[in-house]
Order: structure tokens, then C-alpha cells, then sequence
């Protein structure tokens, strides 16, 4: 798993999308997760940041 991860938790499957695309857009980030109800109450997802990712990818290409 990624260092920092973002979390959205809303009431319904639509704020969930809605406010994860926001702080995707707002943050630079990309979605880790898609929105879901699996714990019950909420709906949840997750996004990492993008440029994290691709140093990420870049770092494991040169090692391996």
C-alpha cells in the first residue's frame, strides 16, 4: 500500500463518486478503490496520490 492514502466516506454511492472525483481533481490523486458498501453504513473509497505512483512505477522498472 501506497504511504498516504485519502479516504471518502459519504451516505450514498453518488456523494461517494462525486467526492471522490473532487478530491482527485483537488489533490492530484487517482482513485485506489472504487465506492463501497462492504462495511455496512457508508460507502467508502480510496485514492493515492498520482505522482507518487508513477515515481513508484518508475523506481520497481529501474530495479527490476
Amino acid at each position: 500500500m501506497d504511504d498516504v492514502v485519502f479516504m471518502v466516506r459519504a451516505k450514498t454511492r453518488a456523494a461517494c463518486e462525486r467526492e471522490l472525483a473532487r478530491l482527485c481533481t483537488l489533490l492530484d490523486a487517482r482513485p485506489a478503490t472504487l465506492p463501497t458498501d462492504a462495511a455496512g453504513n457508508s460507502w467508502v473509497a480510496r485514492a493515492v496520490p498520482a505522482a507518487s505512483t508513477a515515481a513508484d512505477s518508475r523506481g520497481r522498472n529501474a530495479q527490476g
